[in-house]
């Protein structure tokens, strides 16, 4: 990990930050997220060091996708926006399930489509929305709440939580040899050894920690949001935060992330969501579509 710093270091220069992903899987490289000046991937053989290559952030159809999917393309104003989009959507899922109400049980799940295209598109979206319309919601609501960082420091005030946050860095004794980044890494392992490191997340300033999140076995989001903040010079361990210790709104995200993605669940649940992942967009073009025609 040391060989992987310096390499950083002397390839990007001052200023960026790094957060180092290690492989899951047999065969897979080891990832750095690099922010600064320029901003996107690197991909290095994780026994070696070797740079395999390198992807900015804004190329390719997945990053541009995925912009587009968690802030619209407009940073933090974009999230925001993505938070009221989500309590519109709930809205309009109440009033649909509320005029969808049946009056006699069990109710009528046929789609007709033979009496005319427009019948045909007000029951998909009439039944579609009832019977699928709990599971979207959940997948907007999940992604609303990981977009916009508000909503979870709003519960964790009506909860009486204190947010958590890193330690400070104080000053050390210039004559001090700092340890390398892999004896760091093993010290952070040390309070957990039974378990795996998710990310190693290195600063772009000297007066902050360096972070070690770790994935335990009891916390269910795949990246792991255990995090072990160290000294960058010393080496010391300065806090120990697992995930289900820190504050209600940074804790729910261990549930969020996986629930929204459907790792929480399996493959049964993933399928589950790309399933409400269609709909939800079936939903919008029915319901466009009835509008305009009965506007007309």
């Amino acid at each position: 990990m040391e060989s992987v710093r310096h390499y950083l270091v002397s390839t990007f220069g001052k200023g960026y930050s790094y957060t180092l992903r290690p492989p899951h899987e047999e065969g897979e490289t080891l990832h750095v997220l690099v922010n600064g000046p320029w901003q996107g991937t690197v991909y290095l053989n994780p026994y070696t060091g070797v740079e395999q290559g390198r992807r900015g952030g804004d190329e390719g159809v997945v990053n541009f996708l995925f912009k587009l999917h968690s802030s619209l393309m407009l940073k933090a104003t974009g999230k925001a926006i993505l938070a009221w989009i989500a309590l519109a959507y709930l809205i309009l899922l109440i009033s649909g399930l509320v005029l969808w109400w049946p009056k006699r049980w069990p109710p009528s799940l046929k789609i007709e489509l033979r009496k005319g295209v427009l019948r045909g598109l007000f029951d998909t979206h009439r039944i579609g929305g009832a019977v699928l319309g709990l599971v979207i919601a959940v997948s907007v609501a999940t992604g609303a709440y990981m977009a916009w960082r508000p909503i979870g420091q709003i519960i964790t005030a009506m909860a009486g939580d204190k947010v958590v946050k890193p330690p400070k860095v104080k000053p050390v004794a210039t004559t001090i040899v700092p340890p390398t980044l892999d004896e760091m890494v093993a010290h952070a392992q040390s309070q957990f050894p039974d378990d795996p490191v998710g990310y190693i997340q290195i600063p772009a300033k000297a007066d902050q920690p360096i972070r070690i999140r770790m994935r335990l076995a009891s916390d269910p989001h795949p990246n792991g949001r255990t995090a072990i903040y160290l000294h960058p010079q010393s080496g010391e361990i300065l806090a120990v935060d697992r995930w289900d210790e820190i504050d209600i709104g940074a804790r729910l995200n261990s549930y969020i992330y996986p629930l929204h993605t459907g790792e929480l669940g399996g493959p049964l649940l993933e399928a589950v969501v790309f399933l409400a992942g269609l709909a939800l967009g079936m939903l919008g073009v029915t319901g466009i579509w009835l509008w305009w025609r009965r506007r007309n």
